[in-house]
């Protein structure tokens, strides 16, 4: 379990034993890099996993994971990451990640939680968001996401016209809007936005 101090910024990490996910129980845990913000394994296993799992994305050569499935990931068991020859543990990667990427912390809760729940998440830079989510049992490719999703922080603050252009990607993307709130004890409440016409 990763928990955070939200009001000092201070992180602590506390991992406890966690058993692989059902269905992965097959899956050597495999060795990958940290290569800037993204986390890149050319291993046989990490394309099972993917496979599997739909966890990184495939290039011509390798699987390339975002920090928080590379977190998600290594507190499974399910990879090995290593910054140069240095193999890091999950502290050693949330203090690294809290660096690279703002409100890292935030991102990775409402990962983990979406993906515990049986969904399939992934990074939504293109659609301007933070996460796309697919309905359970659906595999990007098979079908679109269903939401656009934003994790923030609870007590932080957002103006009305950043809430006017999240519901608009959204509703532009043709996909739900979903907020994921996570409050000071990690854990993550959810809500879901939609347009209304008079």
């Amino acid at each position: 379990m990763l928990t955070k101090n939200l009001r000092s910024g201070r992180v602590m990490a506390k991992i406890a034993a966690v058993s692989k996910d059902k269905g992965f129980e097959k899956v050597k845990a495999f060795k990958a890099s940290l290569v800037g913000k993204i986390v890149v394994s050319s291993d046989l296993e990490a394309k099972h996993l993917y496979g599997k799992g739909s966890f990184g994305e495939l290039t011509e050569d390798n699987i390339q994971y975002s920090l928080v499935e590379a977190l998600y990931l290594l507190t499974k068991g399910l990879i090995k990451v290593f910054d140069g020859k240095k193999s890091m543990d999950s502290g050693a990667f949330l203090r690294q990640a809290s660096k690279l990427e703002p409100e890292f912390y935030t991102r990775y809760v409402v990962f983990k939680d979406m993906r515990n729940r049986g969904y399939t998440i992934k990074t939504a830079l293109k659609f301007g968001a933070d996460f796309r989510v697919y309905d359970k049992g659906v595999k990007p490719g098979q079908d679109h996401a269903k939401w656009i999703l934003y994790p923030v922080s609870e007590g932080s603050t957002m103006t009305w016209q950043d809430f006017a252009a999240k519901n608009r990607v959204a509703h532009s993307t043709k996909k739900r809007l979903l907020i994921g709130v996570v409050d000071n004890e990690g854990d993550v409440t959810y809500y879901e936005i939609s347009w209304q016409r008079p």
